[in-house]
């Protein structure tokens, strides 16, 4: 069956990236990783997956505390991460 979905950038470049560096077409991976999920016993609370790590790494200092970013701050740090991690796949290094 057909769908559109509509991903997070972040999220659409990581698995293009991870598609890439494994030789699969995009959809194979993802059809894997949703049946994968599916598959899992454990049932996790999606707000609870982000609370067992930081989202911003403490070896880079932060203009402000962490307490005073909004989360379009917060986003645009995770995204500049993401794109420059993807641009290290895609470069193969």
């Amino acid at each position: 069956m057909r769908t559109s979905l509509d991903l997070p950038d972040a999220l659409f470049k990581h698995l293009k990236a991870r598609a890439a560096l494994e030789g699969r077409t995009l959809r194979d991976l993802v059809i894997e990783l949703v049946e994968r999920g599916l598959n899992t016993r454990q049932v996790v609370d999606p707000q609870q997956r982000f609370m067992s790590r930081p989202l911003v790494g403490a070896a880079v200092p932060l203009a402000l505390s962490a307490d005073k970013f909004t989360n379009a701050d917060l986003y645009d740090v995770m995204n500049k991460d993401d794109d420059e991690r993807a641009r290290k796949l895609m470069a193969g290094g």
